[in-house]
Protein backbone atom coordinates (compact mmCIF):
# COMPACT_ATOMS: atom_id res chain seq x y z
CA UNK A 1 0.00 0.00 0.00
CA UNK A 2 1.10 3.21 -0.78
CA UNK A 3 2.10 5.54 1.78
CA UNK A 4 0.18 8.68 0.82
CA UNK A 5 -3.33 6.46 1.29
CA UNK A 6 -2.60 5.63 4.75
CA UNK A 7 -3.91 8.51 6.07
CA UNK A 8 -7.24 8.44 4.48
CA UNK A 9 -7.40 4.24 4.76
CA UNK A 10 -7.30 5.08 8.48
CA UNK A 11 -10.37 7.76 8.40
CA UNK A 12 -12.43 5.41 6.66
CA UNK A 13 -11.40 2.39 9.30
CA UNK A 14 -12.04 4.34 12.10
CA UNK A 15 -15.29 5.19 10.80
CA UNK A 16 -16.48 1.43 9.86
CA UNK A 17 -14.84 0.77 13.40
CA UNK A 18 -16.86 3.01 15.05
CA UNK A 19 -20.30 1.63 13.84
CA UNK A 20 -18.79 -2.35 14.30
CA UNK A 21 -18.22 -0.58 18.31
CA UNK A 22 -22.23 0.46 18.20
CA UNK A 23 -23.31 -2.88 16.88
CA UNK A 24 -21.18 -5.31 19.39
CA UNK A 25 -21.73 -3.00 22.56
CA UNK A 26 -25.02 -1.86 21.81
CA UNK A 27 -26.87 0.58 24.36
CA UNK A 28 -29.79 -0.88 27.18
CA UNK A 29 -32.69 -1.05 26.21
CA UNK A 30 -34.47 -1.40 29.06
CA UNK A 31 -36.99 1.44 29.55
CA UNK A 32 -36.19 3.47 26.60
CA UNK A 33 -38.91 4.91 24.31
CA UNK A 34 -38.05 4.62 20.15
CA UNK A 35 -35.35 2.55 20.89
CA UNK A 36 -34.98 2.03 17.70
CA UNK A 37 -35.05 5.49 16.45
CA UNK A 38 -32.80 7.02 19.41
CA UNK A 39 -29.84 3.79 18.78
CA UNK A 40 -30.12 4.75 15.11
CA UNK A 41 -29.48 8.79 16.02
CA UNK A 42 -26.74 7.65 19.00
CA UNK A 43 -24.68 5.95 15.94
CA UNK A 44 -25.32 8.70 13.52
CA UNK A 45 -24.13 11.57 16.03
CA UNK A 46 -21.12 9.26 17.03
CA UNK A 47 -20.45 9.28 13.19
CA UNK A 48 -20.73 13.36 12.95
CA UNK A 49 -18.07 13.46 16.14
CA UNK A 50 -15.59 11.18 14.39
CA UNK A 51 -15.82 13.28 11.11
CA UNK A 52 -15.66 16.33 12.39
CA UNK A 53 -12.85 16.22 14.65
CA UNK A 54 -10.86 14.40 11.53
CA UNK A 55 -11.55 17.96 9.86
CA UNK A 56 -10.57 19.48 12.83
CA UNK A 57 -7.31 18.01 13.47
CA UNK A 58 -6.35 18.63 9.30
CA UNK A 59 -7.33 22.50 10.12
CA UNK A 60 -4.21 22.31 12.45
CA UNK A 61 -2.07 21.55 9.29
CA UNK A 62 0.55 18.98 10.39
CA UNK A 63 3.70 19.24 8.84
CA UNK A 64 4.02 15.61 10.01
CA UNK A 65 0.99 14.10 8.21
CA UNK A 66 1.23 15.12 4.82
CA UNK A 67 3.20 12.11 3.39
CA UNK A 68 0.57 10.15 4.63
CA UNK A 69 -2.06 11.92 3.06
CA UNK A 70 -0.21 13.10 -0.30
CA UNK A 71 0.14 16.65 0.76
CA UNK A 72 -1.65 18.76 2.69
CA UNK A 73 -3.73 19.60 -0.57
CA UNK A 74 -4.87 16.52 -0.67
CA UNK A 75 -5.23 17.00 3.26
CA UNK A 76 -7.90 19.65 2.36
CA UNK A 77 -9.72 17.44 -0.06
CA UNK A 78 -10.27 15.34 2.52
CA UNK A 79 -11.10 17.85 4.88
CA UNK A 80 -13.66 19.07 2.35
CA UNK A 81 -15.34 15.18 2.04
CA UNK A 82 -15.47 14.63 6.06
CA UNK A 83 -16.89 18.23 6.91
CA UNK A 84 -20.01 17.61 4.24
CA UNK A 85 -20.48 14.47 5.01
CA UNK A 86 -20.49 15.06 9.10
CA UNK A 87 -23.01 17.85 8.06
CA UNK A 88 -25.31 15.85 5.99
CA UNK A 89 -25.31 13.18 8.73
CA UNK A 90 -26.19 15.75 10.92
CA UNK A 91 -29.85 16.35 9.41
CA UNK A 92 -30.25 12.65 9.15
CA UNK A 93 -29.49 12.03 12.49
CA UNK A 94 -32.05 15.35 13.07
CA UNK A 95 -34.63 13.33 11.17
CA UNK A 96 -34.08 10.35 12.76
CA UNK A 97 -33.68 11.04 16.32
CA UNK A 98 -37.37 11.22 18.30
CA UNK A 99 -37.81 14.70 18.69
CA UNK A 100 -40.43 16.55 21.54
CA UNK A 101 -40.99 19.92 22.38
CA UNK A 102 -42.30 19.33 26.08
CA UNK A 103 -39.87 18.35 28.97
CA UNK A 104 -36.72 19.59 27.33
CA UNK A 105 -33.31 19.12 28.61
CA UNK A 106 -30.01 21.08 28.57
CA UNK A 107 -29.15 18.37 25.97
CA UNK A 108 -31.94 19.30 23.94
CA UNK A 109 -30.71 22.81 23.96
CA UNK A 110 -27.57 22.41 23.60
CA UNK A 111 -28.18 20.29 20.36
CA UNK A 112 -30.30 23.29 18.73
CA UNK A 113 -27.81 25.93 19.41
CA UNK A 114 -24.78 23.39 17.42
CA UNK A 115 -26.98 22.81 14.81
CA UNK A 116 -27.76 25.97 14.12
CA UNK A 117 -24.50 27.19 14.57
CA UNK A 118 -22.97 24.42 12.19
CA UNK A 119 -25.56 25.19 9.68
CA UNK A 120 -24.53 29.23 9.42
CA UNK A 121 -20.57 28.26 9.60
CA UNK A 122 -20.91 25.20 6.90
CA UNK A 123 -23.83 26.46 4.28
CA UNK A 124 -21.47 30.10 3.12
CA UNK A 125 -18.92 27.38 2.28
CA UNK A 126 -21.45 25.17 0.48
CA UNK A 127 -23.39 27.68 -1.22
CA UNK A 128 -21.27 31.27 -1.53
CA UNK A 129 -23.50 32.73 -3.36
CA UNK A 130 -26.93 33.07 -1.44
CA UNK A 131 -27.24 36.62 0.00
CA UNK A 132 -28.03 36.38 2.74
CA UNK A 133 -25.89 33.42 3.27
CA UNK A 134 -22.83 36.08 2.11
CA UNK A 135 -23.51 38.74 5.33
CA UNK A 136 -22.35 36.54 7.29
CA UNK A 137 -18.91 36.82 5.94
CA UNK A 138 -18.66 39.90 4.07
CA UNK A 139 -18.34 38.38 1.28
CA UNK A 140 -14.57 38.02 1.97
CA UNK A 141 -12.33 35.17 2.33
CA UNK A 142 -11.20 36.36 5.75
CA UNK A 143 -15.21 36.68 7.02
CA UNK A 144 -15.23 33.51 6.26
CA UNK A 145 -12.07 32.45 7.76
CA UNK A 146 -13.24 34.27 11.09
CA UNK A 147 -16.62 32.76 11.17
CA UNK A 148 -15.02 29.44 10.72
CA UNK A 149 -13.37 29.99 13.78
CA UNK A 150 -16.41 29.06 15.56
CA UNK A 151 -16.58 25.91 14.55
CA UNK A 152 -15.25 23.95 17.32
CA UNK A 153 -17.47 25.52 19.36
CA UNK A 154 -20.22 24.11 18.09
CA UNK A 155 -18.37 21.04 17.82
CA UNK A 156 -17.90 20.91 21.82
CA UNK A 157 -21.22 21.85 22.31
CA UNK A 158 -23.27 18.65 19.76
CA UNK A 159 -20.75 16.62 21.98
CA UNK A 160 -21.94 17.46 25.14
CA UNK A 161 -25.87 17.34 23.91
CA UNK A 162 -24.64 14.27 23.54
CA UNK A 163 -24.22 13.00 27.52
CA UNK A 164 -26.99 15.34 28.58
CA UNK A 165 -29.70 14.46 26.28
CA UNK A 166 -31.90 12.01 27.42
CA UNK A 167 -30.94 8.51 25.42
CA UNK A 168 -30.38 5.20 25.89
CA UNK A 169 -27.15 3.73 27.71
CA UNK A 170 -24.11 3.09 25.81
CA UNK A 171 -21.05 3.63 28.01
CA UNK A 172 -18.42 1.22 26.06
CA UNK A 173 -19.71 3.13 22.73
CA UNK A 174 -19.83 7.07 23.97
CA UNK A 175 -16.31 6.08 25.84
CA UNK A 176 -14.91 4.98 22.06
CA UNK A 177 -16.46 8.19 20.61
CA UNK A 178 -14.56 10.44 23.74
CA UNK A 179 -11.55 9.48 22.47
CA UNK A 180 -12.28 11.71 19.29
CA UNK A 181 -14.47 14.11 20.94
CA UNK A 182 -10.56 14.60 22.77
CA UNK A 183 -8.77 14.93 19.38
CA UNK A 184 -11.04 17.38 18.09
CA UNK A 185 -11.13 19.28 20.90
CA UNK A 186 -7.41 19.26 21.21
CA UNK A 187 -6.66 20.25 17.86
CA UNK A 188 -9.31 23.04 17.95
CA UNK A 189 -7.29 24.70 20.29
CA UNK A 190 -4.25 24.13 18.91
CA UNK A 191 -5.21 25.77 15.82
CA UNK A 192 -6.76 28.97 17.74
CA UNK A 193 -4.84 28.69 20.84
CA UNK A 194 -1.85 27.11 21.61
CA UNK A 195 -0.15 26.83 18.09
CA UNK A 196 1.70 30.42 18.49
CA UNK A 197 3.68 28.52 21.45
CA UNK A 198 4.98 25.75 18.80
CA UNK A 199 6.95 28.44 16.56
CA UNK A 200 4.02 27.72 14.13
CA UNK A 201 3.81 31.22 12.97
CA UNK A 202 7.28 32.93 12.52
CA UNK A 203 7.38 36.91 11.95
CA UNK A 204 9.54 38.03 8.78
CA UNK A 205 9.51 41.39 7.29
CA UNK A 206 9.26 42.51 4.18
CA UNK A 207 12.11 43.56 2.68
CA UNK A 208 11.12 44.48 -0.98
CA UNK A 209 8.12 44.57 -2.88
CA UNK A 210 9.17 44.25 -6.97
CA UNK A 211 6.82 44.67 -9.71
CA UNK A 212 8.56 42.18 -12.58
CA UNK A 213 5.55 43.13 -15.04
CA UNK A 214 2.31 45.42 -14.28
CA UNK A 215 0.14 42.55 -12.91
CA UNK A 216 2.55 40.95 -10.26
CA UNK A 217 4.48 41.43 -7.42
CA UNK A 218 7.84 39.62 -5.97
CA UNK A 219 8.08 39.91 -2.39
CA UNK A 220 11.13 39.49 -0.80
CA UNK A 221 10.77 38.11 2.91
CA UNK A 222 13.69 38.08 5.99
CA UNK A 223 13.53 36.47 8.93
CA UNK A 224 13.50 38.77 12.25
CA UNK A 225 14.93 35.43 13.89
CA UNK A 226 13.70 32.35 13.23
CA UNK A 227 13.65 31.21 9.69
CA UNK A 228 11.82 28.74 8.15
CA UNK A 229 12.91 24.82 8.46
CA UNK A 230 13.58 22.19 6.59
CA UNK A 231 12.34 23.59 3.23
CA UNK A 232 12.24 22.27 -0.45
CA UNK A 233 11.92 23.52 -3.32
CA UNK A 234 8.77 23.48 -5.16
CA UNK A 235 6.77 24.19 -1.41
CA UNK A 236 4.40 26.64 -0.24
CA UNK A 237 3.84 28.96 2.83
CA UNK A 238 0.82 30.71 4.37
CA UNK A 239 1.94 34.67 4.69
CA UNK A 240 -0.12 37.39 6.65
CA UNK A 241 1.07 40.66 6.30
CA UNK A 242 0.75 43.85 8.84
CA UNK A 243 -1.80 46.94 7.55
CA UNK A 244 -5.14 47.58 6.74
CA UNK A 245 -6.55 45.37 3.82
CA UNK A 246 -3.41 42.90 4.38
CA UNK A 247 -3.94 41.25 7.26
CA UNK A 248 -5.44 38.11 5.83
CA UNK A 249 -3.64 34.70 5.66
CA UNK A 250 -3.19 33.20 2.09
CA UNK A 251 -0.91 30.35 0.95
CA UNK A 252 1.45 31.19 -2.28
CA UNK A 253 4.30 29.46 -3.61
CA UNK A 254 7.80 30.03 -2.78
CA UNK A 255 9.87 30.93 -5.70
CA UNK A 256 12.88 31.18 -3.72
CA UNK A 257 15.40 28.35 -3.15
CA UNK A 258 16.07 26.75 -0.43
CA UNK A 259 19.85 27.54 0.44
CA UNK A 260 18.69 31.30 0.12
CA UNK A 261 18.87 33.77 3.07
CA UNK A 262 15.48 35.40 2.43
CA UNK A 263 12.03 33.88 0.60
CA UNK A 264 10.57 34.99 -2.69
CA UNK A 265 7.06 34.83 -3.30
CA UNK A 266 5.78 35.80 -6.51
CA UNK A 267 1.97 36.96 -6.84
CA UNK A 268 -0.42 37.68 -9.45
CA UNK A 269 -3.05 40.75 -9.16
CA UNK A 270 -5.75 38.50 -9.94
CA UNK A 271 -8.31 39.08 -7.10
CA UNK A 272 -9.01 42.14 -4.31
CA UNK A 273 -7.07 40.95 -2.19
CA UNK A 274 -3.84 40.58 -4.16
CA UNK A 275 -4.66 43.96 -6.43
CA UNK A 276 -4.91 45.11 -2.95
CA UNK A 277 -1.15 43.94 -2.02
CA UNK A 278 -0.19 44.87 -5.23
CA UNK A 279 -0.67 48.43 -5.22
CA UNK A 280 0.05 48.61 -1.45
CA UNK A 281 2.46 46.20 -0.36
CA UNK A 282 5.83 48.06 0.46
CA UNK A 283 9.35 47.56 2.15
CA UNK A 284 8.96 47.35 6.06
CA UNK A 285 6.12 45.71 6.31
CA UNK A 286 5.95 43.00 9.05
CA UNK A 287 4.44 39.88 8.04
CA UNK A 288 3.84 36.33 9.79
CA UNK A 289 5.04 33.11 7.61
CA UNK A 290 3.51 29.51 8.27
CA UNK A 291 5.26 26.86 6.51
CA UNK A 292 6.52 25.14 4.80
CA UNK A 293 3.85 23.02 3.17
CA UNK A 294 3.65 20.80 0.19
CA UNK A 295 5.08 17.53 -1.23
CA UNK A 296 5.29 19.02 -4.76
CA UNK A 297 9.24 17.61 -5.37
CA UNK A 298 11.41 17.41 -8.49
CA UNK A 299 13.76 15.47 -6.55
CA UNK A 300 11.35 12.60 -6.43
CA UNK A 301 10.79 12.06 -10.00
CA UNK A 302 12.75 10.01 -12.56
CA UNK A 303 15.53 10.13 -14.67
CA UNK A 304 13.38 12.55 -17.44
CA UNK A 305 10.95 14.91 -16.75
CA UNK A 306 8.44 16.87 -18.18
CA UNK A 307 7.38 20.68 -16.00
CA UNK A 308 4.81 22.74 -17.22
CA UNK A 309 3.53 26.19 -16.14
CA UNK A 310 0.83 27.99 -16.89
CA UNK A 311 0.97 31.61 -16.05
CA UNK A 312 1.48 32.15 -12.43
CA UNK A 313 2.34 28.67 -12.43
CA UNK A 314 5.48 29.41 -13.08
CA UNK A 315 6.39 29.90 -9.10
CA UNK A 316 7.47 26.62 -7.97
CA UNK A 317 9.39 25.55 -11.18
CA UNK A 318 11.47 28.95 -10.32
CA UNK A 319 12.17 27.68 -7.25
CA UNK A 320 13.23 24.63 -8.96
CA UNK A 321 15.58 26.02 -11.34
CA UNK A 322 17.08 28.27 -8.40
CA UNK A 323 17.61 25.18 -6.75
CA UNK A 324 20.24 23.55 -9.40
CA UNK A 325 23.66 24.00 -8.45
CA UNK A 326 24.94 22.24 -11.09
CA UNK A 327 23.55 20.68 -14.44
CA UNK A 328 20.53 18.19 -13.37
CA UNK A 329 21.43 14.37 -12.74
CA UNK A 330 18.05 13.92 -15.22
CA UNK A 331 16.44 15.12 -18.42
CA UNK A 332 13.76 18.40 -18.14
CA UNK A 333 11.70 19.60 -20.90
CA UNK A 334 10.51 22.67 -19.09
CA UNK A 335 7.36 24.26 -20.72
CA UNK A 336 6.01 27.93 -19.45
CA UNK A 337 3.20 29.15 -21.60
CA UNK A 338 1.12 32.81 -20.86
CA UNK A 339 -1.34 34.32 -23.27
CA UNK A 340 1.06 37.50 -23.91
CA UNK A 341 4.53 38.09 -23.80
CA UNK A 342 4.12 40.82 -21.21
CA UNK A 343 2.67 38.45 -18.81
CA UNK A 344 5.41 36.33 -18.49
CA UNK A 345 8.43 36.76 -15.93
CA UNK A 346 11.64 36.08 -14.82
CA UNK A 347 11.86 34.57 -18.67
CA UNK A 348 15.80 35.63 -19.25
CA UNK A 349 16.72 34.04 -15.73
CA UNK A 350 14.92 30.93 -17.19
CA UNK A 351 16.83 30.92 -20.87
CA UNK A 352 20.04 31.67 -18.76
CA UNK A 353 19.47 28.50 -16.77
CA UNK A 354 18.77 26.57 -19.93
CA UNK A 355 21.93 27.60 -21.47
CA UNK A 356 23.94 26.88 -18.01
CA UNK A 357 22.41 23.35 -17.66
CA UNK A 358 22.85 21.52 -20.85
CA UNK A 359 19.60 18.60 -19.46
CA UNK A 360 17.29 21.53 -19.14
CA UNK A 361 15.17 22.63 -21.99
CA UNK A 362 13.45 25.15 -21.95
CA UNK A 363 10.09 26.37 -24.18
CA UNK A 364 8.60 29.62 -23.92
CA UNK A 365 5.06 30.08 -25.63
CA UNK A 366 2.87 33.31 -26.22
CA UNK A 367 -0.18 31.36 -26.99
CA UNK A 368 -1.97 34.57 -28.83
CA UNK A 369 0.78 34.51 -31.01
CA UNK A 370 2.14 30.83 -31.37
CA UNK A 371 -1.00 28.87 -30.39
CA UNK A 372 -1.99 26.90 -27.74
CA UNK A 373 0.58 24.30 -26.11
CA UNK A 374 -0.54 20.87 -26.51
CA UNK A 375 0.62 17.47 -24.92
CA UNK A 376 1.36 15.97 -28.50
CA UNK A 377 3.76 18.73 -29.18
CA UNK A 378 5.19 18.03 -25.40
CA UNK A 379 4.92 14.37 -26.71
CA UNK A 380 6.71 15.06 -30.12
CA UNK A 381 9.80 16.79 -28.28
CA UNK A 382 10.34 14.55 -26.16
CA UNK A 383 11.06 11.92 -28.41
CA UNK A 384 7.19 10.20 -28.64
CA UNK A 385 6.73 7.92 -26.21
CA UNK A 386 6.55 9.50 -22.51
CA UNK A 387 5.03 6.47 -20.63
CA UNK A 388 8.31 6.50 -18.35
CA UNK A 389 8.42 10.41 -17.77
CA UNK A 390 7.40 12.06 -14.48
CA UNK A 391 5.06 15.35 -14.99
CA UNK A 392 4.82 17.90 -12.91
CA UNK A 393 2.12 20.78 -13.83
CA UNK A 394 1.21 23.98 -12.43
CA UNK A 395 -1.37 26.38 -14.08
CA UNK A 396 -5.18 26.60 -14.13
CA UNK A 397 -6.83 23.73 -12.81
CA UNK A 398 -8.88 23.31 -16.31
CA UNK A 399 -5.66 23.08 -18.27
CA UNK A 400 -3.93 21.04 -15.40
CA UNK A 401 -7.05 18.30 -15.51
CA UNK A 402 -6.88 18.72 -19.47
CA UNK A 403 -3.05 18.12 -19.88
CA UNK A 404 -3.99 15.07 -16.76
CA UNK A 405 -6.03 13.45 -19.31
CA UNK A 406 -3.99 13.58 -22.13
CA UNK A 407 -1.22 11.94 -20.34
CA UNK A 408 -2.86 9.24 -19.63
CA UNK A 409 -4.22 8.51 -22.47
CA UNK A 410 -0.28 8.21 -23.59
CA UNK A 411 0.09 5.48 -21.03
CA UNK A 412 1.91 7.89 -18.35
CA UNK A 413 1.23 6.41 -14.86
CA UNK A 414 -1.22 8.66 -12.81
CA UNK A 415 1.59 7.88 -10.14
CA UNK A 416 3.93 9.80 -12.40
CA UNK A 417 1.83 12.94 -12.68
CA UNK A 418 2.35 15.22 -10.07
CA UNK A 419 0.71 18.46 -9.12
CA UNK A 420 -1.34 20.36 -6.66
CA UNK A 421 -4.58 21.55 -5.34
CA UNK A 422 -4.42 24.91 -4.56
CA UNK A 423 -8.48 25.33 -4.81
CA UNK A 424 -8.56 24.63 -0.91
CA UNK A 425 -9.06 27.67 1.36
Amino acid sequence: MKKKNIGNLTLIILVVLTALIWLIFPPVREGAEHYERAYAGEVLGSLVIVLMSFSLFISTRPKWAEPFFGGLDKMYMTHRHTSTSAFLLMFVHLLTVPITLVNLRVGNYLAMTAFLGIVAIVLPTLAPRIPFLNKLTGQTYEGWKKLHRFIGIFFILGFVHSLTVNAPSAKVAITWTQNFFILGTLSYLYTEVFGRFFKKYLPYTVEAANHPNNSTTEVVLRAKKDPIKNQKAGQFLFVRFAGSGLDESHPFTISSAPHENVLRVTIKACGDFTRHLFANLRAGIEATIEGPYGMFDYKSGGPRQIWVAGGIGVTPFLSFIRDLKTDPAFDVDFYYTVRHREEAIFVEEIQEAAKKYPRLKAYIRFSSTDGSLSVDEIAKNAGGNISQHHIYMCGPLPMVQAFETKFIEMKVPSDNIHYEEFNFR
